[in-house]
């Protein structure tokens, strides 16, 4: 499966770093144009692609690690078919840093209007950048990413993904309960959880 990142901030950024680590090609694009993603893969090596964003928004799986409010924008126009996108973004009232008022509805549904023909899944939101790029062992055990979304195949790709890059993976299930645990301001989001090694519990 061919992966791709848009975004190339500190969440984009820390997932690059992941992929490499796990020996995963990964692509990776910015509005900036790949000429500015040349220090990331100087540091990162030949496994870290810098592309344009039509070419990362062709890939088989695409996380989108970019502002919410730029999301619209930046996947315009573009032929999903069936193809997962992995909606990473937190919608944020700035400056306040309060959930952003989506009159009911959640971050990822309102994403999930922006590609249509796409499985959407949530992921890769609720940890801090520092520990998302981080080595995802510690303490006896691995830290947690959660995952949600309507379509269970979708899902069931993004978990194995998850557990390639060497952290626990929690389905929490379709976005209408998942989701709304995930998006900014719900039980899991910004909150570090690490699952212990079973022999960590004997």
């Amino acid at each position: 499966m061919k992966y791709a990142i848009i975004g190339a901030g500190k969440i984009g950024s820390a997932l690059a770093r992941r992929f490499v680590a796990s020996g995963i090609e990964v692509f990776v694009a910015n509005t900036k144009g790949p000429g500015s993603l040349a220090g990331l893969a100087g540091e990162l090596g030949a496994l870290m692609k810098p592309v344009t964003s039509e070419e990362a928004l062709q890939a088989d799986a695409v996380i989108l690690a970019i502002p919410f409010d730029a999301v619209p924008e930046a996947v315009k126009g573009v032929d999903w078919g069936g193809r997962i996108v992995i909606d990473a973004t937190n919608a944020i009232d700035f400056p306040a840093f309060t959930p952003r008022d989506l009159k009911g509805r959640l971050s990822t549904q309102i994403v999930a209007d922006a590609v249509p023909g796409a499985r959407v899944v949530k992921a890769f939101n609720t940890l801090l950048a520092t520990h998302l790029g981080a080595d995802p062992v510690v303490l006896g055990g691995r830290r947690v990413l959660f995952v949600s979304g309507d379509d269970a195949p979708a899902r069931r790709a993004v978990v194995d993904l998850i557990e390639h890059l060497g952290f626990a993976a929690v389905d929490l299930g379709a976005l209408a309960e998942g989701g709304r645990a995930q998006q900014f301001g719900g039980g899991v989001a910004a909150k570090e959880f690490v699952l212990l090694d079973d022999r960590q519990l004997r």
